[in-house]
């Protein structure tokens, strides 16, 4: 049997497009990547076989992107600022370092998490795709 490719998350990155390169986020602890899913749409019919539901393919959308991070609150806090432009250009680089997700998004929501005296500070992020994710490869950093 050959041996497993599977690999651990550490390492990974999320970037928020800058100009031409994605800065890193920092102090991300946890992603969970845009997927894919398809719509259906009916097309039963008067004559159907069987009695049956018949669909055919409709439009295709990305799910959410949601990630955490320890957070460090600022004025100039990158997060808030996306949430606050309301859509970008997001890439989520995979421990290899040479694939990653890029995808256009909508930041849906930026939510810091409960202040308590011992607990550390946390938000979640969650983007919306719009169109395609794609998964590139990109140069070695």
């Amino acid at each position: 049997m050959p041996a497993t490719n599977a690999q651990i998350g550490l390492g990974s990155r999320f970037g928020i497009k800058n100009g031409a390169t994605y800065t890193a986020v920092a102090e991300v602890t946890r992603i969970t990547p845009a997927g894919w899913s398809r719509n259906t749409v009916d097309a039963t019919h008067l004559e159907s076989p069987d009695a049956y539901a018949e669909f055919i393919a409709g439009l295709k959308t990305g799910s959410d992107c949601t990630f955490d991070v320890n957070w460090i609150p600022a004025p100039s806090d990158p997060l808030l600022a996306a949430f606050e432009a309301g859509d970008g250009d997001f890439q989520i680089l995979f421990p290899s370092g040479t694939v990653a997700m890029q995808f256009a998004g909508v930041v849906t929501e930026f939510k810091p998490g409960e202040v308590s005296p011992e607990g550390k500070l946390s938000a979640s992020v969650t983007i919306k795709p719009s169109g395609k994710p794609l998964i590139v490869t990109v140069p070695a950093p």
